[in-house]
């Protein structure tokens, strides 16, 4: 759903209200502040979506109100794909090519990539996985990694259920992560694999984690 309004203070809390009364839950928002402010919401629950938008237009300050698909059904799971440029090249060519393959029956599964050097830069980029929506799988792609990484890589997993997958390189983040392989093109094909409702490939039951 697309919201225009009047911005003003107690704008998205009346919005909650009114969404929460008519059965439906936020599960992503997108806010964009100005004189007109536009927000983007995905829901989920709404037993009636035309009685819903009513309501939402009776908020004060609201001019319009669109109902759209989410971004979940549109753009579905996504891969994430973060490290070195040549190697993040190499995996987000086995990731889209294997994509492709399961979106044709059915999936919608997207490949984001950032090529990126630096400690503690790749140790938040790695944090922030968890605040991105829809991402299911992250990809290492580099030469070297450990340290803050490595950190970053073991909470990512413990405190947020999202699987990772790394090159095998040189640093200790080999170590914490739930598979290691030589490939890249190889490493970006598991991780759709490892998402896609279409496949039979699961992290957690592999016997060893280097491939």
């Amino acid at each position: 759903m697309t919201v225009l309004a009047a911005d003003r203070p107690g704008l998205l809390r009346d919005l909650a209200a009114v969404i929460a009364e008519q059965g439906a839950n936020i599960e992503s928002i997108h806010h964009a502040s100005g004189p007109v402010a536009e927000m983007h919401m995905d829901l989920a629950g709404a037993p009636d979506p035309e009685a819903l938008r009513a309501r939402v237009l009776e908020v004060r300050g609201v001019t319009s109100v669109e109902l759209l698909e989410s971004t979940g059904q549109i753009w579905g799971k996504r891969v994430i794909v973060i490290g070195g440029g040549a190697q993040v090249a190499q995996v987000v060519l086995g990731a889209v090519s294997e994509a492709d393959r399961h979106n044709i029956r059915g999936e919608r599964i997207s490949v984001d990539t950032m090529p990126l050097v630096g400690e503690h830069k790749l140790a938040d980029a790695v944090r922030a996985v968890a605040r991105l929506p829809r991402a299911r799988v992250l990809v290492l792609a580099g030469s070297i990694m450990g340290g803050a990484v490595t950190e970053a890589v073991r909470e990512l997993r413990a405190e947020h259920g999202i699987p990772v997958i790394s090159l095998n390189m040189v640093g200790s983040v080999v170590s914490a992560v739930d598979l290691v392989i030589s490939d890249p093109v190889q490493a970006g094909v598991m991780a759709v694999m490892a998402i896609a409702d279409t496949a039979s490939f699961d992290l957690r039951r592999l016997a060893h984690n280097r491939l």
